[in-house]
């Protein structure tokens, strides 16, 4: 049996990379640690096989009065999470790093994954963990670090709910093609489980199969709630005029992605779930299946 213990309590990616771990499987014991509880230092980490560390502040903010805290805890916990589970024996040690590391400013819509440019303190103490913390591995400690994509699923939080909650209000799409690198949380979770079954170490770049395109995805919801929409190209000069203004649809306009090349891991047995039917189960009043 593999132990794994969840630093973060009730996290959206640790509860259900926890239910996939445990559905239908007696394999795995799951455990989750409040690390907001000031005693965790205290936690012993040495009967684990793996960590999966899930603590962070999760959602971006320009405030500069918010800057300590985001290294306080997803750079200074991350780094004195990994060195406990160093010192006291585990094996494995999972890390959720970001696709925000490489910044806004990215040539022909493509990622070049050795160029780091975070634009906010979020971004930056990601990425300071993220190079401490792959420093850290050696065949007797397995470091782990998933740069992830933007995450969705149903009951997720940020950037895809407020295009769920848009989409549903808007009859206007505009046609502009802008494609993304997106995980659904189901895949994110299988990932996962399949970097714990085969004991991996190294970087990694999980996404779906096929790239997420923000047009697309607003008529699939708008298809799935059987509500009319109309495409058209006519208001694209202002949308882009406004980009260049407007930080947050600069965001949702822009093309951001991995080359697909990168993301064949485990000759992507992980992507369960394609784009049409993950827009399907979040859309759904019933559990995902």
């Amino acid at each position: 049996m593999t132990k794994i213990l969840i630093t973060g309590k009730d996290s959206y990616i640790g509860t259900n990379v926890k239910i996939k771990l445990l559905r239908n499987n007696d394999d795995y014991l799951v455990e989750e640690l409040d690390m907001k509880n000031p005693n965790w230092e205290e936690f012993d980490f040495s009967t684990y096989d793996v960590i999966l560390h899930v603590a962070g502040i999760a959602h971006v903010s320009t405030k500069k009065k918010l800057d300590n805290l985001y290294f306080s805890v997803n750079r200074d916990l991350a780094i004195k999470t990994a060195l406990k589970a160093k010192n006291e024996g585990v094996k494995q040690f999972i890390f959720m790093s970001s696709i925000i590391i490489y910044g806004e400013k990215i040539n022909n819509g493509y990622i070049e994954i050795n160029k780091f440019n975070p634009s906010n303190a979020y971004g930056k103490s990601k990425l300071e963990a993220d190079i401490f913390i792959n420093n850290l591995n050696n065949k007797n400690f397995h470091s782990v670090i998933i740069r992830t994509p933007v995450v969705y699923g149903k009951n997720s939080k940020g950037n895809f709910a407020k295009l769920l909650n848009f989409s549903k209000k808007m009859p206007i799409i505009f046609d502009i093609q802008a494609e993304r690198s997106m995980i659904y949380i189901e895949n994110l979770a299988e990932f996962i489980k399949l970097i714990i079954d085969n004991k991996s170490s190294g970087v990694y770049y999980p996404q779906n199969q096929d790239y997420v395109n923000i047009r697309d995805t607003m008529e699939q919801i708008r298809i799935i709630e059987n509500k009319r929409f109309y495409r058209t190209k006519l208001f694209n000069p202002i949308i882009f005029f406004f980009s260049c203004l407007i930080s947050p649809i600069k965001k949702m306009y822009a093309t951001k992605k991995y080359n697909k090349e990168i993301s064949i891991h485990f000759d992507n047995n992980y992507n369960l779930v394609n784009f049409q039917e993950s827009i399907r189960r979040i859309l759904s009043k019933e559990e995902d299946e």
